[in-house]
């Protein structure tokens, strides 16, 4: 009974540290839940402006640009994946690898080959230990993605993008990330960043009753397309890591919450049956005296 009743103590010690841990970690959470937000937020603007510009430009325009032409002189895809540089985040990571694994197999079955591209250290840790190579990877600004890293991801995308068939150029950019709806909803989705598909960004953000303004391109509309272009798709790749930064930190709460909450579970069973333990012992010592008792008594 006594080594049971130690056993109990112990357990309740170490439990109550990670509760503790837990709870810090709820906490810095919930600080920075509020910040990803509102910079997810003033970052909506300018992507929506960027769109409705661009969206004009190839609208009001006879132009043809690599960007919006499908191509099919190669059977390459780019795919980058956007996770968690740190776990304790509940299935975050994993949901949206998987579902990289299932676009993955998608375009695997449609004869496409991929180039796979990362950025966070639970994604990149995840294929290193299965071997799989990574064309690009990028690790430590998960929670709080920086302008500088998105521009750098971008252009590294476009980079992938612009050379022709023969000098390992791709068909296609896709991006996989986890948006953002609430502090309850988190949903993984998939975009096709290249080519570009304008007209979904538009309906995304605009309302159709609103018309598209009048503009005029100078120079041209070539070189409109040629400044406008790389612009969009570096917004939009930070729109995405921005909507991941509070998907994670969002998720990381709920669950930081939650094994909080199942600690001091375990922390109330293990002090009841540490109780119980302690009862059993106290007596079994009480029949030890009176048995001791009884036998003194007949002697």
């Amino acid at each position: 009974m006594a080594g049971a009743q130690r056993v109990y103590r112990q357990r309740i010690r170490s439990t109550r540290s990670l509760s503790k841990m837990f709870r810090a970690q709820e906490l810095i959470a919930a600080s920075r839940i509020g910040k990803a937000r509102d910079r997810m937020m003033h970052a909506t603007p300018y992507s929506r402006a960027i769109t409705r510009a661009v969206s004009a430009v190839a609208t009001h325009s006879n132009v043809t640009h690599h960007y919006l032409t499908e191509r099919s002189d190669t059977n390459r895809v780019a795919v980058l994946l956007i996770a968690s540089d740190r776990g304790m985040a509940g299935a975050y990571s994993a949901t949206v690898i998987r579902e990289t694994e299932r676009l993955i197999g998608r375009l695997g079955d449609a004869g496409k080959e991929v180039d796979l591209y990362v950025s966070g250290r639970r994604a990149v840790a995840y294929y290193q230990f299965r071997h799989r190579a990574l064309a690009g990877q990028w690790q430590g600004v998960s929670d709080a993605p920086t302008v500088e890293v998105a521009n750098e991801i971008a252009d590294q995308m476009l980079a992938a993008f612009d050379p022709p068939a023969h000098e390992g150029g791709v068909a296609e950019v896709h991006i996989v990330y986890t948006h953002f709806v609430n502090m309850v909803t988190q949903r993984p989705q998939i975009v096709r960043m290249l080519p570009l598909e304008i007209v979904e960004g538009v309906a995304e953000h605009d309302d159709d009753s609103q018309p598209l303004p009048l503009y005029e391109f100078e120079p041209s509309s070539d070189a409109v397309l040629d400044e406008l272009l790389p612009r969009y798709v570096r917004s939009r790749i930070f729109a995405c890591m921005l909507q991941a930064a509070a998907s994670e930190l969002a998720s990381r709460q709920r669950a930081m919450h939650t094994a909080t909450e199942n600690a001091e579970d375990l922390i109330r069973t293990y002090t009841r049956l540490a109780n119980q333990a302690r009862q059993g012992e106290i007596t079994q010592e009480i029949s030890e005296i009176v048995s001791g008792a009884d036998a003194l008594a007949a002697s």
